[in-house]
């Protein structure tokens, strides 16, 4: 294959991989027909839709789901006073010796 005859890679703005990926999910046909419509790669569509959904935060659905969310917050944050409280301890010690 010579220089001229090489594929050129193509790049994808995050707003056309966000679109394309809405577009496949409320459309309801497959990952490969869609790619297709759009003269991508049926990977790359995956790709997209699993990196959009580890970017988006999980939005609790329920009022048991909001509490449950509330008591892990509540839990994490005493946890980290407590780490706080003990470093700040730590270096009053430290800082007399």
């Amino acid at each position: 294959m010579s220089e001229t005859e090489r594929k050129t890679r193509r790049h994808f703005d995050e707003s056309f991989k966000r679109k394309a990926v809405e577009h496949w999910r409320h459309s309801g046909k497959p990952r490969k027909q869609v790619a297709l419509e759009l003269g991508i790669n049926h990977w790359l569509l995956r790709d997209w839709d699993r990196d959009l959904r580890k970017s988006q935060p999980a939005v609790p659905q329920t009022k048991a789901d909001l509490e449950a969310e509330n008591q892990r917050l509540r839990q994490e944050l005493e946890r980290v006073r407590e780490q706080r409280d003990i470093l700040k301890k730590t270096l009053g010690i430290i800082s007399v010796l």
